[in-house]
């Protein structure tokens, strides 16, 4: 199958995967008001993982026992995990959803120069070049560069965020590296659980025990980001990755920020400026050229 070409299903999974990865920003700010964001990370990943090793058993995977596969689900919890969610939660209580998701978008564009520097086969061509100089031009406009001068509460925020989609940069190239030859499902629940071991401790000595008397809306809220936004999520990826290819799987990000959006304007009142849809839709071209799609199709067209 060609990177262009998706399956039906595909395009609906894609378009469930965007809804739930969307509306977790909502729920993680909806927990955020009653618990720690620290607290609310060991929440997500100890319920995801405990949902993804029962997944696991039912279908009769093999789990690994080694320390080296270990190590890796180890390295890989935190830099797909750890790092990026206690860094976004943290970044969400001064910032919007919506410009949450859209500076999470740039972990497109991360990967990109962090796979350059680690593998021959990823090298930076000219094409590549030009997508991540307008995607850095679309986040230098979102957060307006000269708001970073003075370094406040809310310019630490979007520069947490940002780090944070520079570490799912890197777990994408670890993940290469090093769990190739792992079931992606094993893969997951062993990255989600080492993350356990790290944020439980964490989250116990900085912000108190995990608290289970909460409100309903609170559960549910870590409910969705945990068993539906993160457990159920990782399934739909790797479903959506074997059908239809890596490439296909950069549209996702295009489409998870107008959802977050929309769902903070509608349940938080969140809105934000023009300079943030401004930079959006310059980070959304520079994907576009990163994907390649539009040279292809411009190409084709030529040689006609």
């Amino acid at each position: 199958m060609t990177e262009d070409r998706i399956p039906v299903r595909a395009w609906i999974d894609l378009a469930l995967l965007a809804l739930l990865w969307g509306g977790s920003f909502l729920a993680i700010r909806e927990a955020l008001d009653e618990i720690g964001f620290l607290t609310s990370v060991a929440h997500r990943v100890t319920w995801a993982s405990i949902m993804l090793w029962i997944i696991v058993a039912a279908r009769r995977l093999a789990v690994p026992r080694s320390l080296r596969a270990w190590s890796a689900f180890f390295v890989m919890g935190c830099l797909n995990n750890v790092i990026p969610f206690t860094l976004m939660a943290w970044g969400q209580l001064s910032i919007e959803s919506g410009l949450t998701a859209i500076l999470n978008a740039t972990s497109a564009i991360w990967a990109v120069l962090v796979a350059a520097l680690f593998f021959a086969d990823e090298r930076l061509t000219m094409r590549r070049a030009i997508g991540v100089l307008i995607g850095f031009l679309g986040v230098s406009t979102a957060i307006g560069l000269q708001n970073l001068a003075s370094l406040e509460l809310r310019s630490l925020a979007q520069l947490a965020v940002i780090g944070g989609a520079i570490s799912y940069a890197f777990a994408g190239c670890w993940a290469r590296a090093r769990l190739q030859d792992q079931s992606p499902l094993v893969a997951a629940a062993g990255m989600l659980t080492c993350s356990t071991l790290v944020m439980l401790p964490l989250s116990r000595t900085l912000e108190g025990p995990l608290e289970f008397d909460l409100s309903l809306s609170t559960w549910a809220a870590i409910a969705y980001f945990a068993l539906a936004a993160t457990a159920a999520a990782y399934i739909l990826y790797y479903r959506i990755l074997a059908a239809a290819g890596a490439g296909n799987l950069l549209l996702v990000t295009l489409m998870i920020p107008p959802i977050a959006i929309l769902l903070g304007s509608w349940a938080r009142d969140e809105a934000l400026t023009s300079s943030a849809y401004l930079g959006f839709a310059l980070l959304g071209a520079g994907l576009l050229v990163l994907d390649g799609r539009i040279s292809n199709a411009v190409r084709k067209s030529l040689s006609r």
